[in-house]
């Protein structure tokens, strides 16, 4: 997917729309895998990747995109970067469930709000970016706060740094890839195709995995991760074309606000006092860093 090119026109509605309902989605999406709780983590990922290369593969086809992706699948450095990409992000998907299963939903939530700092990280590493000192600030505000929780908790909080990484690294190559949302998502999800398959054809006819399920609704509920997986994404592409990078980034904490309020309210996670020090330490630091923007304009205002 083409990034959307800074500029000073007014958001499209339709596109704040698109974009809201993706990262609403996203954050609701436990309700879902608590319905496949039962299920290892790893299985409900494999089918996951599994069903949504089926379906985005029927989608894409029937839209006239199959020579485009053959196309695609024949430049080897590009499947170099989509098979990393396609690692980085089943192992994403397969932790989240996992704190989904466990009732790790908080610390999960955590992460994602993480997720820009780490992005921050490799643009400076990689990308030879340069740092304000609003930015820096915030950085020692989140880092301060992963801190005060590995304190709390005696030892290192694993699950939050580590989906924060790997949705970043994701998000960090996908960049570098020269493909849109929907076409890189298929050629990530077949490039695993094959393997996903034996795996569970060879647990479903040694009676060690989930499908077939005894039950009509269990196997509607693997297969519906597929299409799950990729409305999501598809609804962001769509927005990401018709708003603003600023106005994006205000959008993207909607998913994990959502989540700890599901975790909190409806799941029977407690929030602790050290939770909430940690969650106002980064809110405070995405604050900062989203007014980052605005502040050169607020002086010009005031002169």
């Amino acid at each position: 997917m083409s990034e959307p090119e800074s500029t000073n026109l007014p958001d499209d509605r339709l596109g704040i729309l698109y974009a809201a309902s993706a990262y609403a989605l996203w954050g609701v999406m436990p309700l879902y895998w608590a319905l496949l709780a039962h299920i290892p983590a790893i299985e409900v990922a494999l089918h996951r990747s599994l069903w949504c290369a089926l379906f985005l593969a029927i989608v894409l086809l029937l839209r006239g995109r199959g020579w485009r992706i053959l196309t695609l699948m024949r430049n080897r450095r590009l499947l170099a970067v989509l098979a990393l990409t396609s690692a980085l992000i089943t192992a994403n998907w397969a932790l989240f469930i996992y704190c989904v299963a466990t009732h790790q939903l908080i610390e999960a939530s955590l992460g994602y709000y993480m997720t820009p700092f780490i992005s921050f990280v490799l643009g400076i590493v990689f990308l030879k970016e340069r740092m304000s000192r609003i930015r820096i600030a915030a950085m020692a505000l989140a880092l301060g706060a992963v801190l005060v929780q590995t304190i709390e908790l005696g030892h290192i909080p694993w699950i939050g740094p580590t989906l924060a990484l790997s949705f970043g690294l994701y998000g960090y190559f996908r960049k570098l890839a020269p493909v849109d949302a929907a076409d890189g998502l298929l050629i990530e999800t077949w490039i695993l195709f094959p393997a996903v398959a034996v795996i569970i054809a060879y647990l479903g006819l040694t009676g060690q995995g989930a499908f077939p399920a005894p039950t009509v609704l269990e196997n509607a509920t693997l297969i519906g991760a597929g299409p799950l997986t990729a409305l999501p994404l598809v609804l962001f592409a769509a927005g990401a074309r018709r708003i603003r990078l600023t106005t994006m980034g205000f959008l993207q904490y909607l998913s994990p606000t959502i989540t700890l309020l599901l975790a909190t309210l409806f799941m029977g996670e407690s929030f602790t006092r050290t939770d909430a020090i940690t969650f106002c330490a980064i809110w405070l630091a995405l604050l900062v860093v989203s007014l980052e923007g605005y502040l050169p304009r607020l002086r010009l205002r005031l002169r």
